[in-house]
């Protein structure tokens, strides 16, 4: 007899299926891309580019120059008496300041007088014998050769009378030279001799004295910049003052800016083949001796305008490879590389000649982290702060 088989089950591990439907979701979330996280803003500042006429100002380095330096003379020979004046200080027009010895020209001064006192009283003796002939002759009682005589005496008196009093006249100014004045208001020099020195013509030289005001202020001007000066006004990137009359503005020590304001007055026509520059020559006042002559200054030309203009901040700028660019604020707020061609800078900022339109919005601070497409947080700034920040005066930029 056959024993029964018993048959045998399909061994069923609950564990796997329960695992595999624990893990399926997580396997479905894998077979999905992850989104990436938001990348966050920049913050940034920017200004809105307006076209506008800029003041264009360029800046020189000048030499101040008496307009008056007056070398002091003797005219005169003779002792130095006397010194009156402090060397290095003020002196006012007609101010004495020497004195030569004035005896000897005192002398000679009463000795003219007193031979134009002789020639008179002959002249006067030769009138009276000239009439005492012109009354005899015609009767017959003088000859005709003594009229002629006593004429011919009295014009040789007149004479002596004019060549005397010419004498006189010389004593005079003789002894008025023994006075050494001062011809202009200015600052004084070094005395030159010492008192008691013999002044001949060999050593007439006794001062100088220089004008404080107005003074000049020279500078020279390459040619290449009058070049360039002269293409833009062509090509209507600059527009000059009225009439060509630019102010001079001074700037001290440290670009401190001097109270007063000049004009040019002299541009050379001849050209200096030994430094390559035309001298150009300012005239200002200095009422209270601030400038002094043979000073190294400063000179600002003003006046001149660069009609519809784009002028940005120095660091909105940034140097690429051979060429310059800005980051502007793009689509979505977002940043974009923008290739500008830049013009000539100007106080604190660039001329842009290409490369922006008015309206766009270009970043001025915060560029350093940008790159293409970043996320933007804009400040945008007031005109107020525009015009500081490119160095403009608020009454210069609303013209």
């Amino acid at each position: 007899m056959d024993t029964p088989v018993t048959p045998r089950l399909p061994n069923f591990d609950l564990g796997l299926p329960l695992l595999a439907l624990a893990l399926l979701p997580l396997l479905t979330a894998c077979g999905k891309q992850s989104a990436p996280p938001a990348q966050a803003a920049t913050n940034v500042t920017a200004m809105k580019i307006s076209a506008r006429d800029v003041p264009v100002s360029v800046t020189f380095v000048a030499r101040t120059e008496s307009s008056q330096n007056v070398e002091i003379n003797a005219r005169v020979a003779g002792y130095l008496d006397s010194k009156n004046y402090t060397e290095g200080g003020p002196v006012k027009k007609g101010q004495t300041l020497f004195v030569l010895d004035q005896r000897p020209f005192k002398a000679s001064l009463d000795s003219a007088r007193a031979q134009l006192a002789n020639t008179q009283a002959a002249l006067e003796t030769a009138r009276l014998t000239l009439r005492r002939y012109q009354e005899l002759t015609p009767r017959g009682a003088a000859a005709q050769s003594d009229l002629d005589k006593a004429t011919g005496t009295y014009q040789q008196a007149q004479a002596s009378v004019k060549q005397a009093q010419a004498a006189v006249t010389q004593a005079e100014l003789n002894l008025s030279y023994t006075t050494i004045t001062s011809p202009v208001d200015g600052v004084s020099g070094m005395a030159t001799p010492s008192v008691g020195t013999y002044i001949s013509s060999s050593n007439s030289k006794m001062t100088t004295v220089a004008t404080l005001s107005p003074m000049w202020v020279n500078f020279s001007v390459s040619e290449s910049q009058r070049q360039q000066q002269e293409a833009a006004v062509r090509k209507g990137l600059q527009r000059p003052p009225p009439n060509g009359m630019y102010q001079a503005e001074i700037l001290l020590g440290e670009g401190q800016k001097y109270g007063q304001t000049g004009k040019i007055t002299f541009a050379s026509p001849f050209y200096d083949s030994n430094t390559g520059t035309f001298m150009v020559r300012a005239s200002v006042a200095n009422p209270d001796g601030v400038l002094m002559p043979n000073q190294y200054v400063n000179v600002r030309l003003t006046g001149a305008v660069r009609p519809n203009a784009i002028l940005l901040p120095l660091q909105a700028v940034q140097q690429g490879a051979g060429s310059n660019y800005v980051w502007v604020v793009g689509k979505n707020g977002r940043s974009e590389y923008r290739t500008v061609v830049v013009g000539p800078w100007q106080s604190q900022g660039w001329f842009i000649d290409s490369g922006l339109k008015a309206g766009e919005q270009v970043v001025v601070d915060g560029v350093a982290t940008l790159r293409p497409d970043t996320p933007l947080k804009v400040k945008l700034l007031s005109q107020a702060e525009i015009d500081k920040q490119l160095g403009l005066a608020p009454a210069a930029a609303q013209h």
